[in-house]
């Protein structure tokens, strides 16, 4: 019989299409891996409100999210790793100058710190996520924040990177980057449940395709990046599979042997 393994999936462009639909072959793929008694986690930049619905119907309890800032394994909260409150509040008022909007995360919901702004809404409404997002300028006073979304064009997050370098700024869409803490990422999170585990790291498995992908595919032993993703992410897995509405996780966790 195969050795356990552990499988860390991507949510956008990796367990969800463009259209945010998870393809059958996937949410059967991961019920059969399962069977196989591997264990299954999610790995993602969303906050943990975004993908409840997906965690109850793939049945996964053990999820990396914030791009690692807070880590749930089995249902308990074995992480977290909020942004720094001065430099965020700092940070609100200087992009807030520059036109740039904020989008302050929790882990219980979300508030802009500007009432209503074209980029945000176009931003939010590529995730298809059926929200009212609330105005609230101080809602990073007095509460952690485990990651940011920042509003702002293609090359303007360079002066943010040069002024606040406690951060980075992972771009995730073409008018927003998300904020995290420097030395966070989805690689740090999943070391967090992977020490907890006795399995061997050659038995470590990553699926994505973006941006913030690049430190889990690049760290984890048997990484896969999806045929639809960004070329630096094929450049740091190690295998690449067929696009998402391609079969692609089922290919890839067959190319593995895994299924």
């Amino acid at each position: 019989m195969l050795d356990k393994h552990i499988v860390f999936f991507d949510i956008d462009g990796t367990l969800l299409n463009e259209e945010k639909e998870l393809p059958k072959s996937t949410k059967e793929a991961i019920a059969a891996l399962k069977k196989e008694g591997h264990e299954v986690a999610i790995a993602t930049g969303r906050a943990p409100f975004f993908f409840q619905a997906l965690r109850e119907e793939l049945e996964i309890d053990t999820y990396v999210c914030f791009n690692g800032q807070y880590v749930v394994y089995k249902g308990e909260v074995i992480h977290r790793n909020p942004l720094n409150s001065e430099l965020l509040e700092d940070l609100a008022k200087v992009s807030l100058a520059k036109e740039n909007p904020i989008v302050f995360m929790g882990e219980e919901e979300m508030k802009a710190n500007v009432p209503d702004h074209e980029a945000i809404n176009e931003g939010l409404a590529t995730l298809k996520v059926d929200m009212n997002l609330e105005h609230d300028p101080t809602y990073n006073k007095g509460r952690d924040i485990y990651q940011s979304l920042l509003f702002c064009e293609e090359g303007e997050e360079k002066f943010y990177e040069e002024k606040y370098s406690a951060f980075n700024f992972v771009r995730w869409h073409p008018r927003s980057v998300d904020v995290v803490p420097a030395e966070g990422s989805k690689a740090v999170g999943i070391r967090k449940v992977t020490d907890l585990l006795d399995i061997k790291p050659e038995n470590h498995v990553a699926f994505g395709d973006s941006l913030n992908d690049l430190e889990m595919l690049t760290e984890i032993p048997k990484s896969v990046a999806m045929g639809n993703g960004h070329s630096r992410a094929k450049q740091a897995a190690r295998y690449e599979t067929a696009a998402v509405d391609e079969d692609g996780i089922l290919k890839g966790l067959q190319m593995l042997g895994l299924l």
